[in-house]
């Protein structure tokens, strides 16, 4: 026999969640989070010859500078106003030195850009993966990559992008003090009002496989997991979130983005700057995998992840489906 139904609110307490769940209006009303396009960064190759993207991995695609215009403008009519630059040169050395070439893919589509469009927020990699002929982040020396040698490259790079016109500056290579070497740089050269957004806790992941299939930056020996953390570790990146704080930095984004909600949450807590996180390609190529499988409905699943994201604690994300969520915020009905 069913159980009777309780007979007064009393009987099971005065919490009725449901109540504010009866229409799409309303839960939009009293959601938490929103998912919005002013809040996503779109991640962009720029090289001097574009190249179709790997199958099914549209957002990986390699640009023209001419190329990459066009394709801000297409995000901007959908209400996408950030992106973050990635150079392939055609020419890759020991040293990187394309990296800071002024003539260079980077810091010409930065021009570009902000010619067409004065506006527009864009943040500059910066890192020496994409222009070494051994695809490690810095200077190798000895079969390891050496620390303080790199720092000033990565500075030089840095401040060629700010002359350029960018507005952020993104260290990515994960050496000891290449916020307070960029930020000691850019202020000498007069460029104070140029940001930095430290990807301060970058995990050694293996979600960055597309990526560096679409950069050409896979290492040609060894891997990364000296100087990127160590997957297994939450504490350590407290420490690496602390002292790029203390060198200048004025975002801090942590990489890979869903196997990370626990350290993104705990920046939030822990600082008051701005967080934010990068859904990686590993991340893109797993959903639309799963997508084209039939085992998902994508823009469902991508606006899901990106809510829990900005619920741990991003202010933004860096996407590769930054241009695919144009309309209204909100999960699906």
């Amino acid at each position: 026999m069913a159980p009777s139904p309780p007979t007064a609110v009393a009987d099971v307490g005065p919490e009725r969640p449901r109540r504010l769940r009866s229409s799409r209006a309303l839960r939009d009303l009293v959601a938490e989070v929103d998912v919005r396009p002013s809040r996503l960064v779109m991640p962009l190759f720029v090289a001097g010859r574009a190249q179709p993207a790997p199958a099914g991995l549209p957002a990986l695609a390699r640009r023209t500078v001419e190329g990459t215009v066009a394709e801000v403008g297409r995000l901007a009519d959908r209400g996408v106003r950030a992106v973050l630059l990635f150079g392939v040169p055609a020419r890759k050395t020991p040293d990187g030195r394309a990296a800071w070439d002024p003539r260079g893919p980077v810091p010409t589509a930065i021009r570009a850009l902000k010619g067409a469009d004065p506006n527009l927020v864009v943040l500059a990699d910066v890192c020496l993966c994409e222009y070494t002929d051994h695809g490690h982040c810095g200077v190798v020396v000895d079969g390891r990559v050496d620390n303080d040698r790199t720092l000033p490259l990565l500075a030089r790079t840095a401040r060629t992008y700010a002359e350029a016109g960018a507005d952020l500056v993104a260290p990515s290579a994960m050496m000891d003090h290449q916020v307070a070497a960029i930020r000691t740089d850019l202020d000498r050269a007069g460029r104070t009002e140029v940001g930095i957004v430290a990807y301060a806790a970058k995990y050694a992941s293996s979600f960055y496989g597309p990526f560096r299939d679409a950069a050409g930056s896979a290492p040609s020996f060894g891997d990364r997991r000296s100087y990127q953390m160590d997957p297994r570790n939450r504490t350590e990146a407290r420490r690496e979130l602390r002292a790029d704080v203390a060198e200048g930095a004025d975002v801090l984004l942590i990489k890979p983005a869903l196997p990370c909600l626990d350290v993104i949450a705990d920046a939030r807590a822990a600082f008051d700057v701005p967080i934010a996180a990068y859904q990686v390609s590993g991340e893109y190529a797993m959903l639309r995998s799963a997508a084209e499988a039939r085992r998902l409905v994508e823009a469902d699943a991508v606006r899901e992840t990106l809510s829990a994201i900005h619920r741990a604690g991003a202010s933004f994300v860096v996407t590769y489906f930054a241009g695919d969520l144009a309309g209204g915020p909100g999960a699906a009905p």
